[in-house]
């Protein structure tokens, strides 16, 4: 046992066939599970020019190699497709119960190809795998539906399922796929293809057991992580009030140094990732008013309503994914707000409270809960919504959208019952809401050219609430990486904690610097954007949570728990070359389906042109074209295509797939 399967489920929904297919060793020690297992598949199964909503494109659900190991914060899995929303790879990242589950059913993987004529969900167990009609739960809500098929099919255990809402039934292209209640695989457009396949969920019922190499090592190991984290706890006297003034000292600070990943423990534990609240807002880290604002606008007045403090009071319980201590979700009480349509929600990301706080100028915090809630239940992405809601204010704003075309909405930057109803309307494609729900690039190209200069996106995906113009490796990978607007890939910053150069002999020690510094586009940049990008692959691979990442091999070592698992001698070189295949797998997936990586450059506003004219970033530029050029170059993809040489294809040993694949 090396902590995968061995194999895969592959479901027809055109014939309704299903069939199982063993994967050989050889495969996860090329690709690991995950992420890897999902582009070695995808490569080969889905023909060049698929339509993403079509009956070609392939569904996966994948969990890491880690899943259901001992492993500490390895309990993540994958949506994995041609993406509807930039027509290239598209994968979505999800926590929760459901990774392991996918493992306790006999499989690493399930993939869907062709169409249902009617909705059906999969019921999978350990014995058997069979569709089953869905009609009673299609149009119902992520949650309702959850709860309903949850009923019907709990026996030897409660399932899990992973589900869509009406957004993925509506075929918004900013759809996910949800489990536990309401948490979701955002990104991507993952739900609509879910839907494009009238596939309702997924239940997952299974009750086999996960092994691997050496669970004592493994068990050892999470356990001292552990012990750990439960001692890490922050100071009585320390508020969320307090994160502003912090952010304030960040922005001023000339210089940069490598820091202590394990040191944000204590605070995603008492608040989880809404520590960054008012922080952002005033570090620049925020992006503000569709990112041509900055905390001149989004001031104290603003910010200081989405304290996080203020969410935490709500919050009734608290949990944790699988496999996991540190417990940064949570469930709030939310019965007085909105007339108390709904009695909780799970507790708003530090993105869900910037897309729909500072980035369209609203400070009303019931109405972030509420719209979390919206948002869950119809699962639809947060960060693309709320980057289309200020998208659409703008617009009004300059005369494009109009009174007669919002149906009197009138969309004006903070008018939260606007944001609201908006929001709702876009979720059942009603009126203007149709033509937002599929996001910024669908709705600019309606819309004409005089709207693109509002639709901040990068390759068509609104970007995640973190300012490129503050960290320009984090907009390097906004642009670059194959599922573009990701801001979980990699950043100086991140660089900084991750601390690679303890365990990886080619990545550059980290230092201290000059801020000014991370705005040249330096050979040593691309070394370190290529690291953070190897590395994230390998991390998905395995199952691993981002924040777990962002603690530092230092202190949560992914190889040593890679070595545990599998037994195969293997150094952290070693795997992050597997990490460099499935990036290279993934961006050669792009060029199979005609995508020009020129093509996901982050929008004028994300590179600072024109710059900010007030706020910490003021003056700010992101030498963009440079960054994307040096990073290709370290790939080993062509400099100024961004296409993998045929010498680093041939050296990887992705030659025979690209042979086949084409």
């Amino acid at each position: 046992m090396k902590g995968y399967v061995g194999k895969v489920l592959f479901v027809n929904l055109s014939s309704g066939e299903i069939r199982a297919e063993s994967v050989p060793d050889a495969v996860y020690e090329q690709y690991l599970a995950g992420v890897g297992l999902g582009a070695y598949f995808l490569y080969q199964h889905i023909p060049a020019g698929a339509d993403p909503l079509g009956p070609e494109n392939m569904l996966g659900l994948v969990s890491g190699l880690l899943t259901g190991t001992p492993g500490f914060m390895t309990g993540r899995w994958l949506a994995v497709c041609k993406s509807p929303l930039t027509g290239g790879w598209g994968d979505a990242n999800c926590g929760g119960t459901l990774a392991p589950a996918i493992k306790q059913c006999g499989y690493d993987a399930i993939f869907f190809t062709g169409a249902a004529a009617e909705p059906v969900y999969l019921y999978v167990d350990q014995r058997r795998a069979e569709l089953r009609p869905a009609n009673h739960v299609w149009g119902l809500d992520a949650v309702e539906a959850e709860q309903i098929l949850q009923k019907e099919n709990w026996k030897a255990k409660k399932p899990d399922v992973a589900v869509i809402g009406t957004a993925g039934e509506n075929l918004s292209l900013i759809a996910g796929i949800c489990n536990d209640g309401g948490r979701m695989a955002a990104r991507s457009g993952v739900g609509a293809v879910m839907g494009s396949k009238r596939l309702k969920a997924v239940v997952l019922a299974g009750v086999k057991p996960i092994g691997c190499q050496d669970p004592a090592t493994m068990k050892k190991y999470s356990k001292q992580l552990a012990a750990r984290v439960r001692k890490q706890n922050v100071p009585g006297l320390v508020r969320g009030g307090l994160f502003p003034l912090a952010g304030r000292m960040l922005s001023r600070m000339k210089k940069t140094a490598p820091l202590d990943g394990f040191m944000t423990v204590m605070l995603l534990k008492k608040w989880g990732s809404i520590m960054n609240n008012g922080m952002g807002a005033t570090s620049g880290d925020s992006p503000i008013k569709n990112w041509r604002g900055s905390v001149v606008d989004y001031d104290a007045s603003h910010y200081r309503n989405i304290n996080p403090d203020h969410i935490v009071r709500r919050e009734t319980r608290k949990y944790h994914c699988a496999g996991c201590a540190v417990g940064c979700g949570g469930i709030v009480d939310i019965r007085d707000i909105h007339g108390g349509e709904f009695t909780h929600t799970h507790k708003p990301e530090y993105e869900t409270c910037a897309s729909f706080g500072g980035l369209v100028m609203n400070k009303d915090l019931g109405t972030i809960l509420y719209i979390n809630e919206l948002l869950n239940r119809a699962g639809m992405d947060s960060i693309s919504a709320g980057g289309t809601v200020a998208f659409a204010i703008e617009c009004y704003e300059n005369g494009i959208l109009t009174p007669e075309m919002t149906g009197g909405l009138e969309l004006s930057w903070g008018n939260a019952a606007a944001i609201v109803e908006l929001v709702k309307r876009m979720i059942a494609r009603q009126g203007i809401g149709d033509l937002l729900a599929d996001g910024v690039k669908a709705a600019a190209a309606k819309l004409g050219s005089r709207s693109s200069a509002y639709a901040v996106h990068a390759g068509g995906q609104e970007p995640g609430m973190h300012d490129s113009r503050m960290d320009p490796l984090l907009g390097l990978h906004f642009s670059a990486d194959p599922t573009p607007g990701r801001h979980t890939i990699g950043s100086g910053q991140y660089y900084d904690i991750l601390h690679l150069w303890e365990k990886v002999s080619w990545a550059p020690p980290g230092l201290s610097h000059l801020k000014d510094e991370d705005y040249v586009a330096s050979e040593e940049a691309g070394v370190k954007s290529v690291a953070c990008s190897c590395y994230k692959e390998v991390l998905d691979g395995a199952g691993g949570c981002y924040y777990a990442m962002l603690m530092g091999v230092n202190n949560w070592d992914l190889f040593k728990y890679l070595e545990a698992a599998t037994g195969w001698g293997k150094t952290a070189d070693e795997y992050m070359e597997i990490g460099k295949r499935i990036q290279t797998l993934r961006q050669m997936f792009n060029i199979k389906q005609g995508i020009d990586p020129w093509q996901f450059k982050m929008s004028s506003r994300m590179i600072g042109e024109p710059p900010l004219q007030a706020g910490p970033l003021k003056g700010r530029t992101v030498p963009i074209d440079d960054l994307m050029r040096v990073h290709w170059k370290t790939f080993g993809w062509g400099e100024n295509t961004g296409i993998p040489t045929p010498e680093t294809v041939a050296g990887l040993g992705l030659d025979a797939l690209q042979a086949e694949g084409v």
